[in-house]
């Protein structure tokens, strides 16, 4: 089976690096797509797996032309790889790939873990067209719950479960001191449509935070934004591959990062939210519950 897999977020890499090495080890042909997206290249590169860069400039800026613009590019060279190769099956979590799959009668599959009312746009542009909706069974769709394909997990388990990570204290060790207590501490870039308006940790909380936790083991921050002067000694410099074993014996995570809180939870780490999403979202409210 010929199959496309279409990457456009450093999370997708991880919710897809494990099925594509199986189903490339099934004997499938899988083609995989990506754009210049924070460190999503650089998580494929460090993989080692085969990729097509759809946008390797990336996006010029946050503005709704230039999404736009980001649309509509994606969506003609997608358009233009598949009426050569004509995959059977597109697999993603772009509205670009409901599209062609819509025109050229291809199947897709569109995963996604947040519920209708947070993802506005996607609801309009990507799931009137997507054949299939693969998400866990609390994920509220509305009218388009109808296609969705529920199981009992979370997409953090693709890539979390211990059938496919073991946490490693060597490399844990090469970033952080295991000897004492530690948090890990997470800042993002709320740049995406869904996150208009959106609040997370500003600099005075962080430090208010740092505070308080300074007392009690060592901090180490990861961040999508540049950090300020204050904040810049607690940076933790990881490879980002690595992560998921160093948050694996932290003491507790604290960010505003959505992804980052659902892996700390997966991996039964104690986790605080901070951002205007919380109370909001219907996979972190079951398993913070």
């Amino acid at each position: 089976m010929n199959i496309l897999i279409h990457l456009n977020h450093p999370a997708h890499f991880h919710l897809f690096k494990n099925p594509i090495k199986e189903l490339k080890k099934r004997g499938h042909e899988v083609q995989v797509l990506a754009k210049t997206k924070d460190i999503l290249i650089e998580l494929l590169e460090e993989a080692g797996l085969e990729y097509k860069n759809f946008l390797p400039k990336g996006r010029k800026d946050n503005s709704k032309t230039s999404m736009a613009l980001e649309f509509l590019v994606t969506d003609f060279r997608i358009l233009k790889l598949c009426l050569i190769k004509r995959p059977d099956i597109m697999i993603g979590s772009s509205k670009e790939i409901c599209h062609v799959g819509k025109l050229l009668n291809i199947d897709t599959i569109f995963f996604c873990e947040d519920d209708i009312h947070l993802i506005p746009l996607l609801a309009k542009f990507a799931l009137p067209y997507t054949r299939s909706i693969m998400a866990p069974h609390c994920v509220d769709f509305g009218k388009f719950e109808h296609k969705k394909i529920g199981y009992h997990g979370y997409h953090e388990s693709a890539y979390l479960h211990p059938n496919n990570f073991t946490p490693s204290k060597d490399i844990a060790s090469k970033y952080v001191d295991l000897s004492k207590p530690f948090f890990i501490i997470r800042f993002v870039n709320f740049t995406a449509h869904h996150d208009v308006g959106i609040t997370g940790i500003t600099k005075e909380i962080a430090i208010k935070i740092i505070e308080k936790l300074k007392l009690h083991g060592n901090i180490y921050i990861t961040s999508e934004r540049a950090l300020e002067e204050e904040l810049e000694p607690y940076r933790l410099k990881i490879k980002p591959n690595d992560i998921h074993h160093a948050m694996s014996f932290a003491s507790m995570y604290i960010g505003d990062s959505q992804s980052m809180a659902m892996e700390a939870g997966v991996l039964g780490v104690p986790f605080i939210r901070f951002n205007d999403f919380v109370g909001r979202i219907n996979v972190l409210i079951e398993l913070e519950d």
